[in-house]
């Protein structure tokens, strides 16, 4: 008996070439989306975007010895380092004619302050563009390590002295576990992680002092990957 052979209907020509263009576009796709990720202006430590309002970490922070607190006031009791609403802005910054202001009218009438005045009036927020960025599956809780004694250095640099604030550590996962492996130079007496220019006293090197910090508290940094990627 003679086989018949088989013979894929005509609708599959079509069917192939859709396929090979959704392949195409797949691949497109995952390789913008490999470079994206991996973009030295978006991931890397350098990453200095232009912001809405020139705020210099170095006049506030710096030479005005402002606390990192007062503005990002939840960072010691919150997993996440909050951005000062505008009001916060205005308790210096006020624009003239604001009744019962005059004292907090700081450079009311600099142009580099317009958007803060903007938004004070409109109620809306002043769009500040993100620096530091983890990706999502990654959890960072900052009160854990700021209440434990882990400076704001450690991982954002010398913010004191920037007048345009930027990137300065990786970030990366390695970097991270380099920290959990070895703490004893990231861990200060807690009234001090705001103090980024603080060197330890009587002549004990940081590593020391967190030595003794981390067997007074119990600390032990944990390298699982449930700590991070819940």
């Amino acid at each position: 008996m003679a086989m018949t052979r088989f013979l894929f209907p005509r609708w599959i020509n079509k069917f192939l070439a859709l396929a090979g263009l959704l392949v195409a576009a797949g691949g497109a796709y995952t390789g913008t989306l490999l470079l994206g990720v991996t973009d030295d202006l978006t991931l890397n430590p350098g990453y200095m975007p232009d912001q809405p309002v020139p705020f210099s970490h170095k006049i506030h922070a710096g030479e005005l010895k402002m606390d990192c607190r007062y503005c990002h006031v939840n960072v010691d009791k919150a997993a996440h380092a909050s951005i000062p609403p505008t009001a916060t802005c205005i308790n210096c910054h006020s624009p003239l004619g604001e009744a019962g202001t005059e004292l907090a009218a700081v450079h009311p009438d600099s142009p580099k302050l317009r958007a803060v005045h903007e938004s004070w009036e409109s109620g809306q927020s002043i769009p500040w563009k993100r620096i530091h960025r983890l990706p999502d599956f990654v959890y960072f809780n900052h009160s854990a390590h700021v209440s434990r004694g882990v400076s704001c250095v450690s991982c954002h640099g010398r913010i004191d002295t920037m007048p345009k604030v930027f990137q300065a550590k990786e970030l990366s996962m390695a970097w991270c576990i380099e920290c959990h492996n070895n703490p004893e130079e990231h861990i200060r007496p807690t009234e001090f992680v705001t103090k980024l220019d603080w060197e330890p006293e009587d002549g004990k090197t940081r590593a020391e002092i967190g030595r003794e910090l981390i067997e007074e508290k119990g600390i032990k940094p944990m390298t699982n990957c449930a700590v991070c990627h819940r």
